[in-house]
């Protein structure tokens, strides 16, 4: 491997060796929360707290993760914190909803991601993954790309294409800085917002983060009213995501979403969506440059890729065990926080009412208690016949419960097909021995553009 160890050990941030005070803590977590875990948080099964911040757990053993995110779901909510972090913009989707409201919400939605509707949007995704790769003009020379950048714009296209029938205004630049811009300043954890402070006192990252608020809404809202006005007309409109959100019932009480709704879950889409499979490609194509005996049998399988096959996703089983270990090594969603609603007893440790609850993927997912190796990139973990060893409650990138991702099987497919398609045209090569480095940013980003040599393997199949 590129480090001359039998397995590639990806950079990651030093742990810390003992806790941290009030004001520290405050400070990591604006600046990156994903530097406040120490070395015991990767070993010891749940850490407990009661400081002036109020009782903290931190749980990281597969039976306290069930409990929590699934068998004892109902005693647990998102709490206040996401809601001020990221309530002016996704306040009434299913992120961040609760109760009845998410429960009425999440049954709309369901009949949206069936097998079925997910299966007919693999040529939209493998169309614009084609036409993404074709655009580099491989063929007139090796480039260096952003891949950030370059990944962003793919899974724009793709769920523009495949969700919205290419009605996002075709601004995927303009969605990507704004994004960027909500990400890196409006989305981060204020101090204040910590410390539970009037919503009143401004916030700053809000603050200089508010135009990008305001691009999302306003191009939203005006797609959303635009299509409402032609469903209403009895136009012709697409069979798509956002036709079916705007036209979809409740089965309990035939009610439909509000245009409000509708736009909240829109940009849910497009935050969860979009934003996390771009990142999780990202690390993927740093991972497999830095492999080459893992990129060559990658290669082998895009070689052989078809979009038309029925079982295309069975013919990718080193495919989706890399983007897999991928998301083991860097998550999309670092970290899930709940909040008790009443009292509960977790691994043996009881906790009250208001109880801060925290999953750490990024722990959990390295923790040595459950993991061989947990540094090393070894993606024969999730290979088929190795799959059954990982416990269902130890690895959790789209979360678990009831609460799991909806889109998460449309999200797999969309980065097995993306990256099938690039490596079926192109070799990745590092350019520098300096790997990314990870920072949290609400998703698991890179903290500098990850850029990477792409050189042409042989003219891309028109018809994948």
């Amino acid at each position: 491997m590129a480090d001359g160890s039998p397995h590639f050990r990806p950079w990651t941030p030093a742990r810390r060796t003992r806790p941290l005070g009030l004001l520290p803590f405050l400070w990591v977590s604006w600046r990156d929360p994903l530097t406040m875990w120490s070395e015991r948080h990767f070993r010891e099964p749940q850490l407990y707290g009661n400081s002036r911040l109020g009782e903290i757990l931190v749980v990281s053993h597969p039976e306290g993760v069930r409990q929590v995110l699934s068998s004892n779901a109902a005693n647990y909510e998102k709490g206040a914190l996401q809601r001020r972090v990221l309530g002016p913009m996704l306040a009434e989707g299913l992120l961040l909803t609760e109760g009845e409201a998410w429960r009425r919400v999440r049954r709309i939605l369901a009949p949206l991601f069936t097998p079925a509707r997910t299966a007919t949007m693999t040529r939209p995704m493998a169309d614009c993954s084609r036409r993404r790769v074709e655009s580099w003009r491989l063929d007139l020379g090796p480039r260096v790309l952003n891949l950030d950048a370059e990944m962003s714009g793919l899974t724009f296209d793709i769920l523009s294409a495949a969700l919205f029938s290419d009605q996002l205004d075709g601004d995927a630049e303009g969605f990507e800085r704004a994004l960027n811009g909500f990400l890196s300043l409006a989305a981060r954890i204020d101090p204040l917002d910590v410390l539970a402070a009037p919503d009143w006192i401004p916030r700053l990252g809000r603050v200089t983060g508010a135009g990008a608020g305001r691009f999302f809404e306003s191009r939203v809202s005006a797609l959303v009213a635009r299509r409402r006005a032609q469903v209403e007309a009895g136009d012709v409109v697409a069979d798509d995501l956002l036709t079916a959100l705007l036209t979809a019932r409740d089965e309990d009480d035939g009610e439909g979403l509000s245009d409000r709704e509708v736009a909240s879950n829109v940009l849910t889409f497009i935050l969860a969506g979009h934003e996390t499979t771009a990142r999780t490609l990202g690390w993927v194509l740093h991972l497999i440059s830095r492999t080459p005996e893992v990129a060559a049998r990658l290669h082998q399988e895009a070689d052989a890729f078809d979009a038309e096959a029925p079982d295309w996703a069975d013919r990718l089983p080193w495919t989706r065990a890399v983007i897999e270990e991928a998301m083991r090594l860097f998550p999309p969603a670092p970290t899930l926080a709940r909040r008790a609603l009443g009292p509960d007893v977790v691994g043996g440790q009881a906790i009250g009412p208001g109880t801060a609850v925290l999953i750490s993927p990024w722990v959990l997912h390295r923790h040595e208690l459950l993991w061989d190796a947990p540094e090393e990139f070894r993606p024969e973990r999730f290979l088929p016949e190795n799959r059954k060893s990982v416990d269902r409650w130890a690895y959790i990138p789209f979360s678990a419960g009831p609460r799991v991702c909806i889109g998460a099987a449309f999200a797999l497919n969309e980065a097995m097909i993306a990256l099938a398609t690039i490596l079926k045209a192109a070799t990745v090569e590092p350019i520098a021995p300096t790997e990314p480095r990870p920072i949290h940013q609400i998703t698991l980003r890179s903290a500098q553009p990850i850029r990477l040599r792409l050189r042409q393997r042989q003219p891309l199949n028109p018809h994948p």
